[in-house]
């Protein structure tokens, strides 16, 4: 009778099909197709608050697509850090820089051909990857397999080195921010300086 079971769980993958969706993996197409709609629409609209906005749709369903996959700690972190971060500092940028709300020319930089084929290029071939690396893989969405809880044993135990390495990555480019903007400020501010010291000694020189 085990046998027969395991025989049945081997040949159970192989019995399902592509042509047969469940409804989650139809909402899943469904909100792939609206966030890539909406990345589509942000990166050719020439109005960057409508490119902001429809980032956020993007980036919403990008989180949306996590919480199908049971993943629910990418889906938060994708909220909290992209659209609670991100798109609010970019909104916050275009309003205090005061940067053109409507249609700006000079958001097209005349380059979409190279664009669209460089960016066709990296989707065919990303596509073809995936696919083929699990064209006969079933993800079991029953178990809560994207929990906070295994999501940081799993981190914190296969991917520590390249985790921290990010941390030390980002460190290194807040750093080298800090050190350019210090150096550019700190250039502007040594022109006055001499500019001052030589009128005081003309001035000295006169009296």
């Amino acid at each position: 009778m085990s046998t027969l079971l395991a025989a049945a769980g081997s040949l159970e993958p192989a019995a399902r099909s592509y042509l047969s969706p469940t409804g989650q993996e139809i909402v899943f197409l469904l909100v792939g197709a609206l966030v890539l709609g909406a990345a589509v629409v942000s990166v050719t609209t020439r109005q960057l608050v409508h490119a902001a906005l429809w980032l956020v749709v993007a980036l919403g369903g990008l989180a949306v697509e996590f919480l199908l996959l049971t993943a629910e700690f990418v889906a938060w972190v994708q909220v909290l850090v992209y659209l609670g971060s991100v798109v609010v500092l970019v909104l916050f940028g275009l309003m205090l820089t005061r940067a053109p709300i409507g249609r700006s020319p000079e958001a097209d930089s005349g380059n979409r051909p190279a664009a669209l084929a460089v960016g066709a290029a990296s989707a065919a071939t990303l596509v073809t990857l995936v696919v083929d690396a699990f064209r006969s893989s079933w993800i079991d969405l029953s178990g809560a397999a994207g929990t906070t809880r295994l999501t940081g044993e799993y981190l914190f135990s296969h991917w520590v080195l390249p985790f921290e390495a990010l941390s030390v990555l980002l460190l290194a480019a807040l750093v080298g921010a800090i050190v350019l903007s210090r150096a550019k400020g700190g250039s502007a501010d040594a022109k006055p300086r001499a500019g001052k010291l030589r009128t005081g000694l003309t001035k000295q020189k006169e009296r």
